[in-house]
């Protein structure tokens, strides 16, 4: 285990043992495993590079507009999945499951000339639905076995109680489900958060580029700088780290309060 840990970690630390590394100390023969002498250049040089505020808001308003849709919907339809007997219930499982087998590159194409067909190719709301489509059976999936794992007599009660079936779901489901949802939200924010394929593929309006498309400029056809490209990858995977950080708090804490009530 202490193995794998090291292989994880050290890529992270070794990039952000970099981008506080001066230009000329980037691509040493004799490693450096300490960012002496220290030095922010490589940040400034990052976050002073054209559009990079709008690229950072791209990504943040695709982001979370992504989460928000997939988290609420699939909720719903986990809940109809998963307490209710209806025609092609299984058909729509098994079509879900499918489509999460399919390797998103496989269907940029497709992709593609749906928008194009659509007019909203260059668009973030464009990219935000295709985001959506990839994400939302892996939220709907996966919340349906927490939801699954809810005993339904909790609600039955409820109900008996005078419950209305939505507040049962609000009241009852929605809080025992939380640490689910919340942990789900974590892979479908790294999902959104982290995508180059489709952002290059579908959005050629430079004013609509994402983050991911925004490191790709620190490197042309004649160079490569290297520094404000580890710098832009750190401050890059700062939003998940911190996303996560939080997150991981409440999931924590939901999980252990669900642990000891009886």
């Amino acid at each position: 285990m202490s193995v794998f840990c090291v292989v994880w970690i050290f890529p992270v630390y070794w990039m952000v043992n970099t981008a506080f590394k001066p230009q000329t100390d980037s691509l040493t023969p004799t490693p450096r495993f300490l960012p002496f002498p220290l030095t922010l250049a490589n940040f400034s040089d990052a976050i002073h590079q054209p559009d990079f505020i709008d690229y950072l808001l791209n990504s943040l308003i695709v982001t979370f507009s992504v989460v928000a849709v997939a988290i609420v919907v699939g909720f719903l339809a986990a809940v109809a999945l998963t307490r209710f007997r209806f025609r092609g219930r299984h058909t729509f499982l098994i079509a879900v499951m499918v489509i999460m087998m399919i390797p998103s590159p496989a269907l940029v194409i497709p992709m593609f000339l749906g928008l194009q067909s659509l007019n909203m190719l260059n668009s973030l709301f464009g990219l935000g639905l295709t985001y959506t489509a990839f994400v939302l059976p892996l939220t709907i999936w996966t919340l349906r076995g927490f939801v699954h794992g809810i005993p339904v007599e909790l609600e039955e009660a409820a109900m008996v109680d005078g419950a209305s079936r939505a507040q049962t779901i609000r009241l009852i489901l929605l809080p025992l489900v939380l640490p689910g949802i919340i942990a789900t939200s974590v892979f479908a924010f790294i999902t959104a958060w982290n995508d180059y394929i489709y952002a290059y593929v579908l959005m050629k309006d430079n004013s609509h580029y994402t983050l991911p498309l925004w490191l790709a400029t620190f490197s042309t056809n004649t160079s490569t700088d290297y520094g404000g490209l580890i710098a832009g990858s750190t401050l890059f995977a700062l939003p998940a780290v911190v996303f996560f950080m939080i997150i991981q708090t409440r999931l924590v804490a939901g999980m252990t309060s669900g642990a000891v009530k009886g």
